[in-house]
């Protein structure tokens, strides 16, 4: 199975349940791997056969700074709809993460698979 990967997308957001949250830009970190057959996009070495990252990070930015959301739960679900609804990506794992959310954990995070390979 072939996967396009994104590592350590960093967005700024207002999330979170505090009313102190939710006047705030807070950092989310997403990791997604995204189920992607590269035979085309290889054979050819076009960028049209591709599923572009780039295309994939603004897209996910703009969704999840459009509105403020309260759970990181929420977050994730919206981001694997967008992938399999708007990019056709038939499987994802989500994961996205919020440091600094509690003291003494560097982060905290919630971990979604969607689709079939």
């Amino acid at each position: 199975m072939d996967k396009v990967l994104i590592r350590q997308l960093a967005i700024e957001t207002i999330i979170g349940i505090y009313e102190w949250e939710k006047k705030l830009h807070q950092t989310l970190l997403i990791d997604l791997d995204m189920a992607w057959d590269n035979r085309l996009a290889a054979a050819s070495d076009s960028y049209e056969n591709a599923l572009c990252y780039e295309t994939v990070s603004n897209r996910l930015t703009a969704l999840i700074t459009e509105n403020p959301i309260e759970l990181i739960e929420t977050v994730a679900e919206m981001i694997a709809h967008c992938l399999q609804d708007e990019f056709n990506v038939p499987w994802v794992k989500v994961v996205v993460m919020k440091p600094g959310a509690i003291p003494h954990a560097a982060s905290v995070g919630v971990e979604i698979e969607r689709g079939s390979l």
